[in-house]
């Protein structure tokens, strides 16, 4: 990967966790978004352990659970349009929308959507 190193999709109790769990399309897809943003993406959750999700209140059906998912930081306007922007031009065809956070996902069990957290 060019922007990302793949510890930053660790579990915060499992080291070495991204690089086993992560699925390779998720991380070159997001990879090439990061490129079309042109702007840092910071990820604050990639691959979650079942205890690290439930400890977080994360939902049993998780695609973080799986290595489908990651969660990008963001908490303005003008970055989000970008990060939104690199995304959708990636392909990615499940974004989840939150006040300080984008959920991305390529999990193929799970339909296209697109939502907002409240």
């Amino acid at each position: 990967m060019k922007y990302f190193n793949i510890s930053e999709f660790d579990s915060p109790d499992e080291i070495g966790s991204g690089a086993k769990h992560m699925k390779k399309n998720l991380l070159d897809s997001l990879d090439y978004a990061r490129g079309v943003a042109g702007v840092p993406f910071k990820i604050t959750s990639g691959y979650r352990t079942a205890k690290h999700n439930k400890d977080i209140h994360g939902s049993p059906t998780s695609s973080h659970l799986n290595g489908w998912a990651a969660d990008i930081y963001c908490d303005d306007v003008h970055v989000r349009e970008k990060i939104l922007y690199g995304l959708v031009t990636a392909g990615f065809q499940r974004i989840g929308i939150a006040h300080n956070f984008i959920h991305c996902d390529v999990d193929p069990n799970k339909n296209p959507a697109v939502w907002l957290y409240s």
